[in-house]
Parts: structure tokens; sequence; C-alpha cells
């Protein structure tokens, strides 16, 4: 193994799970906890022939900047979100992700969100806190069906988790779903108006970008739930919010938003029939701890050249 790797940003929760089972992975690797010093990434990367990235903003100067640079390990899968890929691509950095660490945690997030949504329990917890003792009628969700779009890695133990609960789960999958899985294929507009519950697993991409949009939210029936842990831009935003108000649909739990952290004043802030968090679906320590460990095991293939 030669060459020298940075892993540029590491989170200090990820810093505390860099035991020494992952150090003797890639044992020189120099770790910089919390962003670059100064915000200056070449600096950090000076001589790096490989950088591991979580969250810091690289584009074309940057980029450039990184002299000696020949790859980037980005800790999971939307790397163009941070990272201008292209300029990577001509520059001859080769970037690297990491897929299906959460597969599980980011399905059990989106059960969690579900649950909240079917029992009320936000409403119920901050009624609580402000004085207020009201008892909220809530939705059974045994034998009611769950729609599950798109079937990769998460999407197929959401189908599984469903089925597990007792749900009849329908699926739609843009390249098919697999014929293992206990549920029932069908085309998407008909799972949008036949699912008491819609959970979304999508890949943010242009053929999926506001692919839930306001015909389809209309197919939903109206005391239906729609979970998105998948990425914001899957649903126009705008007419979600327009059936929510409107009661078109009862209730949404939202781990993810077009736009992030959202901002003062989002209609979604106001709303009682949304239950919000913080695009956290990926985030237990099972799940980062398998991210550390494949980024890692990823860096030393690419230093083995």
């Amino acid at each position: 193994m030669s060459g020298k790797a940075v892993f540029i940003d590491c989170p200090e929760f990820l810093g505390q799970l860099y035991n020494a089972e992952l150090r003797a992975i890639v044992p020189d690797l120099v770790m910089n906890i919390g962003d670059p010093p100064g915000g200056d990434t070449p600096a950090l990367l000076k001589g790096a022939f490989g950088a591991i990235n979580d969250h810091t903003f690289m584009n074309e100067e940057t980029l450039r900047a990184c002299d000696g640079l020949k790859v980037i390990v980005f800790m999971g899968t939307g790397a163009s979100s941070y990272i201008d890929v292209e300029a990577a691509e001509q520059i001859g950095i080769r970037v690297r992700t990491i897929r299906d660490y959460g597969n599980r945690t980011v399905a059990e997030h989106a059960v969690a969100l579900m649950f909240a949504s079917a029992r009320r329990l936000a409403a119920m917890d901050g009624a609580i806190r402000g004085g207020v003792w009201e008892t909220l009628d809530g939705i059974e969700l045994e034998h009611k069906t769950l729609g599950v779009v798109g079937t990769g890695g998460i999407g197929k133990e959401m189908v599984r988790l469903g089925h597990a609960l007792g749900m009849k789960v329908l699926a739609w999958n843009r390249s098919g779903v697999a014929a293992d899985l206990p549920c029932e294929e069908c085309a998407l507009d008909d799972l949008m108006a036949g699912s008491d519950v819609v959970s979304l697993h999508l890949s943010l991409n242009d053929e999926t970008e506001q692919i839930i949009d306001a015909r389809r939210i209309a197919l939903m029936r109206p005391q239906s739930l729609l979970i998105n842990t998948a990425r914001g831009g899957v649903i126009d935003e705008a007419a979600l919010i327009t059936a929510l108000k409107e009661a078109k649909i009862a209730h949404a739990g939202l781990d993810v938003f077009a736009e992030e952290p959202l901002a003062e004043g989002h209609p979604f802030l106001e709303m009682a029939n949304v239950t919000l968090t913080s695009h956290a679906g990926f985030m237990t320590r099972e799940a980062s701890a398998r991210l550390l460990q494949m980024a890692l095991e990823v860096m030393r293939e690419e230093l083995a050249g």
C-alpha cells in the first residue's frame, strides 16, 4: 500500500467509532475531525493520493488545486450534491461512492415515520408538553395496503418490513420488482390509488425528479399517508402542500426536502398533518460503522492500485 490518504472532514460521531480494527484497514490514514482547517481543502490534501469526503463541497477550482489527488471516496451515494463529478472526471480524479450500508436503517426510519403518522405521535407529544391532554385517534396498519415506490436495497427492506407487519404490499420499480419479494408488482398510478400508505425509496435523477407530482398525489386516498425517506426532489412539494392543506391526503412523514435545512417560514413547519425529521434516516451507530468500514475498504483498494 502506497500513497497518502486523508479523511478531510470526519464528523465527531464517526471519529468515536474509529477503533483499532478500522484503523488497521488504512493504517496511515490522516484523520481530520471536523471541517478542513480554515476551509482550505487543498492545503489539507497537499501530497495526497486519496481523500475521504463526508460533506465538504469540492468545486472545479478546489479539485484543480488538489495537485496529485487521484481518488475521492464519498461517504454515501449523493456525491454530485457536494462534488463537481464531471470536473473531477475531466481532471482525472475518480469519485467512488458507498451504497447499501444503511438499507435496513433507512427502512426502519420509514416504518417509524409511518407509525408516527398513523398514530399522530408528534401532535400528542407537542400537546402534552404544552399542557393539553388530548387523546387523538389513529390508524391501525395491519391489513392496510403499503405501496413501496422503488425496490432497490432500501425498498426491498421496506417491502419485507411491511409484509412482516401484516400489511398487503404493492411495489413499483423502474426496472421491475424481484419475484422473490413478498409483494404484488403493479403500475405506479395503480399503486398510488390503491395504497393506504405510500413509501418512497427512489434515487433522484432526471427520470425521477418530481415523479410524485400533482396528478399522482391526486390519485391517493383521502385517509392515506405519504412517507419520504428518499430525496425531497422526487415530490412536487408545492402540490403536496396543497393536498395536505386541503385534506386530500391525511398525513405526510418526511425525512427529506427539496431544500435542506427547511427555511424559516416553510409551510411544513406550520402544518399539523406533517411529521418532520432532519434527513436522519441513515443515522444510526450501526449504519455509520458500516459506512466508515466500507469507505476505508474502498480507499485500501484504491491505494493498492
